[in-house]
C-alpha cells in the first residue's frame, strides 16, 4: 500500500512538472527577459511575476507547515561575500546564455536545441567549482524560517489571492482547456502563477526535485533519489516541448556551433555561482526567497544587478561600434 501511494505521488509529481514545464515555455518565463523589461523598456511586469511566484510558494509552505505536510524546509545559509560573488557570476552566467535555467527551458520548447547545452554546461561547472573556486562550506542557518511564525491569516490572505487571480483569469479570459493549449503566449503573471503552485505541488509530493540541484549532486557524487529526480527533469522539457508545438513556436533553424559552445559556457557559469551561493535561480524564486531567507533575496537581487550591467556595456558596446563604423 505504502509503495503505491508513493508511486501516485510520484505520478502527480511528473503531472506537475509537465505542466511547469508548459508553463515556463508559454509564459517566456526568464530573469533575463525580465531584467532586459526592466533596462530596456523600464517596465517591471516580468520581474514582478517572478516575485510574484515566490509569494504564493510562500503561502502555500506556511499552510503545509500548519497542517503537518511539510515535515522539514529546505536548508537556509548565512549570507556572505561568497553569495554574492556566486551570485554575480550566475547573473553573468545567464547573460551569457542569453536565458536563466528557467529561460533555457522555454528556449528548449520553442525548438532551439542547442539549450540542450546548457545543463550539460551547468553539470561541467558543478564539477570544476572545487579547483578553480576552492569555496568554504556554507554556514547552514541553525533555526527555522521566519515565516513560519506568522499567523495563518496571512496565509489565508495568500491563498484568497491566489482564488481571485485565478478566477479573475477565468472569467477574463473564458479559459477553457482548448484556449490554454491553443494560446501562444501567456501573461507573466498568469505563467508563473501556475509555475509556483506546480513547484509547491511537487515540493510537498516528492521533496526536493530540481534538475538543478540534482546536476549539482551528482557533481559531488552523489546519487540519492538520481533516477526519479531525472525522470521529473524529463518531464518538464517534455512539458515545455509540448507548450512549443501545440502553440507553433518551433523554430526551423539549424544548430550552430557557436551556440552550443555559448550555451556551454553559460551553463557552466551558472553552475559555478549556485555552488557558490548556493542555490540556482530557481531555487531562489521558488524556495529561498519565499522562506524569507536574506541570502536568498540578496543573491537574487544581486543577480539581476549583474544582469542589468551587462546588458547596459553590451549596449555601450555595441553603440560604440556602431559610431566607429561610420
Amino acid at each position: 500500500m505504502d509503495i503505491m501511494i508513493r508511486g501516485l505521488a510520484f505520478l502527480a509529481a511528473a503531472c506537475c512538472a509537465g505542466l511547469m514545464g508548459f508553463a515556463i515555455q508559454r509564459g517566456a518565463t526568464c530573469t533575463v527577459a525580465a531584467v532586459d523589461q526592466v533596462v530596456n523598456q523600464r517596465k517591471f511586469k516580468r520581474l514582478l511575476a517572478l516575485v510574484e511566484a515566490s509569494l504564493w510558494v510562500s503561502g502555500g509552505l506556511l499552510i503545509a507547515k500548519r497542517i503537518g505536510w511539510l515535515a522539514q524546509a529546505p536548508a537556509g545559509y548565512a549570507p556572505s561575500v561568497q553569495t554574492l560573488c556566486g551570485a554575480a557570476l550566475l547573473g553573468l552566467g545567464a547573460f551569457v546564455n542569453r536565458a536563466c535555467v528557467f529561460g533555457a527551458i522555454a528556449r528548449f520548447g520553442a525548438g532551439e536545441w542547442a539549450y540542450a547545452a546548457t545543463p550539460a554546461g551547468f553539470y561541467l561547472g558543478c564539477l570544476t567549482v572545487e579547483p578553480l573556486f576552492a569555496p568554504a562550506h556554507p554556514a547552514a542557518l541553525a533555526s527555522d524560517s521566519i515565516l513560519f511564525s506568522a499567523p495563518m491569516a496571512i496565509a489565508g490572505i495568500v491563498a484568497a489571492a491566489l482564488g481571485v487571480r485565478i478566477g479573475a483569469a477565468i472569467v477574463a479570459r473564458r479559459a477553457t482547456w482548448r484556449t490554454l493549449v491553443s494560446q501562444r503566449l501567456w501573461s507573466p503573471h498568469a505563467a508563473t502563477t501556475v509555475i509556483g503552485v506546480a513547484f509547491l505541488a511537487m515540493l510537498l509530493l516528492v521533496g526536493s526535485w530540481a534538475y538543478t540541484d540534482a546536476l549539482a549532486e551528482l557533481a559531488r557524487g552523489s546519487t540519492r533519489g538520481l533516477p526519479a529526480r531525472l525522470l521529473l527533469g524529463a518531464c518538464l522539457l517534455i512539458g515545455a516541448a509540448s507548450g512549443g508545438w501545440t502553440a507553433g513556436a518551433w523554430k526551423r533553424s539549424r544548430i550552430a556551433p557557436s551556440a552550443i559552445l555559448r550555451c556551454l559556457a553559460g551553463g557552466a557559469m551558472m553552475g559555478w555561482g549556485s555552488l557558490l551561493i548556493p542555490g540556482s535561480n530557481d531555487g531562489l524564486i521558488l524556495v529561498g526567497m519565499p522562506l524569507l531567507r536574506p541570502y536568498a533575496w540578496a543573491a537574487f537581487l544581486t543577480m539581476c544587478a549583474s544582469i542589468a550591467f551587462a546588458l547596459r556595456l553590451q549596449a555601450r558596446l555595441t553603440a560604440g561600434h556602431s559610431i566607429a563604423s561610420t
